[in-house]
Formats: C-alpha cells, sequence, structure tokens
C-alpha cells in the first residue's frame, strides 16, 4: 500500500499538512444555489475539498412500510422511514459535476461517497478523482471492491466496525489491487461526545496497516480534530453548514462557517506546534541561553587564595565556565585577586595549584 497519495493534485499522507474536508451531505436542502453557497464558504474557511454524497432512496433502501424500514429511537432521525430520510437528503445527481467543477475553481477537490454501482458509473463517466465508502458500507465488499477496480483512490470511515470487518476491507482492497488507501476513524453517532471518540484508536490504525489513517468527526468544535493530527491523523472530515438553524437532516451536527474556520486554523496551528525533531536551542531559544547558570566568584578573593565552595558557585547567567567544572576548580588557587561577581575562566585559575 502507498503511503502517500493524490487527489486533484493534492498529496495526502503522513508528513503532508492535514487534508480537510468540507462534507456538504443534505446541507443544501434541495437548493443548487445553496450548494454553491456551501462550497463558496468551506473555500474561505480553508477547506482542501468538498465531498458529495451519490446515492437516491431508491438505490439504497425500498419505500415499504415494514418495521424495519422505519427508524427507530436513538438517532435523531426517529420514526421516519429510510426511505423518506434519503429521500429529502440525497444531492441530485445533475449537480454534481457543477459543483465539481466549482470546488476546482475555488482550488478545492471534489469526490463523492458512492452508495451502488450505477454511482460508480456516474462518477466514473464525469471523472470523479476518488471514492469515500461511508461507515455504514465498510461490509459491503462488492461495493469497495468496485470502487477500487477504478484505479481511484479509496478513503474508508470505519465507525462501528470490528477490527476482523475493518481487515477484511482492507483485504478487499489488496486482493482487488488497490494501492491507494485511507482509513478514517469515525463514531457514527449524530452528534458523537467527546467521551466516545477513542482517538487512541488512531495510533492503532497506523501500527496495523501502515497507511494514512484520518478522522471523520461528527463531534462539535475543533477540539477533537485538532487533537487528532497531533495524533497523526492525515485527513480530517467534518460535516458544514451554512446555518444549523436551517434545519435538516444533518444540520444538527454539522459545523456553520465561523467553527469550520476555527477548526481549520486550530489544526493548522497544532501543525506548526508538531514541528519537527529538534535538539538543541531553536533560534528563538539562543537569547535565553544567557540565562542558564555558570560558575562565577561570590565573594572576593586574594591572589593565591584557594577557591572553595564558599566563594565560587554555580549562578546565573551563563557568562563563566560551564557548571561541569565545579569539582575541577575547587581547591585551585587563584592567579590574582578576583573581584565578586566575576565570571570564572581558566585564565584567571592556578590549574597546576593541588
Amino acid at each position: 500500500m502507498n503511503k502517500l497519495f493524490e487527489i486533484d493534485g493534492r498529496e495526502i499522507g503522513v508528513g503532508k499538512p492535514a487534508y480537510i474536508i468540507a462534507e456538504m451531505s443534505a446541507n443544501h436542502h434541495h437548493d443548487l444555489n445553496r450548494a454553491m453557497a456551501i462550497i463558496e464558504a468551506a473555500a474561505k474557511c480553508g477547506a482542501d475539498a468538498i465531498k458529495l454524497q451519490t446515492y437516491r432512496a431508491d438505490t439504497l433502501t425500498l419505500d415499504a412500510d415494514n418495521d424495519c424500514f422505519k427508524i427507530g429511537q436513538g438517532t435523531r432521525w426517529a420514526g421516519r422511514s429510510l426511505y423518506e430520510l434519503y429521500d429529502e437528503a440525497f444531492t441530485p445527481w445533475e449537480w454534481q459535476p457543477k459543483i465539481r467543477a466549482r470546488a476546482l475553481e475555488l482550488g478545492m477537490g471534489c469526490f463523492s461517497s458512492p452508495f451502488d454501482l450505477s454511482s460508480i458509473d456516474f462518477l466514473e463517466n464525469h471523472e470523479f478523482p476518488a471514492y469515500k465508502i461511508a461507515s455504514f458500507e465498510i461490509i459491503d465488499l462488492g461495493l469497495i471492491e468496485a470502487c477500487v477496480k477504478t484505479g481511484k483512490p479509496i478513503i474508508i470511515s470505519t465507525g462501528m466496525a470490528t477490527i476482523d470487518e475493518i481487515n477484511e476491507a482492507v483485504k478487499t482492497v489488496q486482493h482487488a489491487g488497490g494501492t491507494q488507501l485511507a482509513l478514517l476513524k469515525c463514531t457514527s453517532a449524530y452528534p458523537a461526545t467527546l467521551e466516545t471518540m477513542n482517538l487512541s484508536v488512531i495510533n492503532d490504525l497506523q501500527h496495523r496497516f501502515q497507511i494514512p489513517i484520518g478522522l471523520s468527526d461528527h463531534s462539535m468544535g475543533e477540539t477533537v480534530p485538532a487533537t487528532a493530527v497531533a495524533m497523526g491523523a492525515c485527513i480530517i472530515e467534518k460535516h458544514f453548514t451554512l446555518s444549523r438553524l436551517d434545519e435538516g437532516p444533518d444540520s444538527g451536527f454539522s459545523l456553520e462557517p465561523d467553527e469550520f474556520k476555527n477548526m481549520v486554523d486550530a489544526v493548522r496551528q497544532t501543525e506548526s506546534a508538531m514541528g519537527h525533531i529538534q535538539y538543541g536551542p531553536s533560534i528563538n531559544e539562543i537569547p535565553s541561553l544567557k540565562f542558564r547558570r555558570s560558575l562565577f566568584v561570590i565573594k572576593n578573593i586574594e591572589a593565591g587564595e584557594a577557591l572553595t565552595p564558599d566563594n565560587v558557585r554555580s549562578i546565573r547567567p551563563a557568562d563563566g565556565l560551564h557548571p561541569r567544572h565545579l569539582d575541577d576548580v575547587i581547591g585551585k588557587s587563584a592567579i590574582k585577586k578576583i573581584k565578586r561577581g566575576t565570571p570564572l575562566n581558566w585564565s584567571i585559575i592556578n590549574k597546576d595549584a593541588e
């Protein structure tokens, strides 16, 4: 597996700036003008890419009255039918090439999550550059294999998945000839609480698979993404909306522009603070070397007088001999009279004195 790959010319992987994805999802509310406004706002906020979802209600589920097609308690969509939810949330397919073109004009990438073979065919026909497998689809090995066979990079969210399921998905990519794969740690709750994030999984996934690892984040705020980047995440995906007041299926766990911008800033600041491995003083620390300790005469010493712990000590600043020489100078004698406050140096010490 490759440790680096590209989407729309942007290199993604360890050692590269985090690839920040604004997930539009259903936040367009079936208004193309609003979708375009989301793209423009995301670009201003510093997003690297817009992500779409390519499905129709008929490709995801059945329009049926059976109880199993009703959404139960425990989610924000309780009481609705799956078909009703997906019919409200889907992004019209005819919009998607227009959305991609606008994103590219604004300097962002744009790709999508396909949910069946027809959506892959559609995205291929319009030259979308990569595929994201949603957490709920990680067990659809046929879908994963079809995405891999396009030769495009694949990003897979791992929400709810056991390690065996993740292994199976990764092996499916490998057996299909895929070499460009990233996994995203994800908590499939909407919104997700901090105590359920388990970001330590990022390090474990890195250790197990040795491929780019990121975070698909449904928590609110910037703390979790910034922490994930500090732990090595090289992809951050967040739902993005113009306003949570405009209610929709995904509004309640999406970030507004100011919040998304704060998150991007927090991620970039974290990356800057991570820096690189360096020992010794940095450029900004060099002036502070002055305030290290060194050996000073702390009482007046006459010529020929012995240096003792009573008249020599390690103190600030750093103008005298290194403190490691304290035992070397004790017992030696002064060549000349030395005034209190003089930094000690070898030129005023009789080195031969016992």
